[in-house]
């Protein structure tokens, strides 16, 4: 798992917007991200793989939707660069996403 992909797959906000929702430890459909990131399903679904594709989230297939959970599987190394940026983003004076 590349750290460079990782980060890459974070810049962009409405990604990180999900993986903020994500991070939860819950299991997100689809429907529910785009309502809460106000994004079109084709839209959700792109940055979704692109979330995928980095090794953060895995999906499942559940009737007409996607769930989405964070990847259990992640290297702690990994975990611990996703929560810093978390953190950073939530501190008074954070640079807007």
């Amino acid at each position: 798992m590349s750290v460079t992909r990782v980060l890459s797959a974070l810049a962009e906000p409405v990604r990180l917007s999900a993986i903020r929702i994500i991070w939860d430890g819950g299991e997100h459909c689809v429907c529910e991200l785009m309502q809460r990131l106000n994004a079109t399903q084709s839209r959700m679904s792109r940055h979704m793989g692109v979330l995928k594709a980095a090794g953060l989230v895995v999906d499942r297939r559940d009737a007409q939707w996607v769930r989405y959970r964070r990847n259990p599987d992640l290297p702690q190394d990994i975990v611990r660069i996703v929560d810093a940026v978390l953190a950073a983003m939530d501190k008074p004076g954070k640079i807007a996403a």
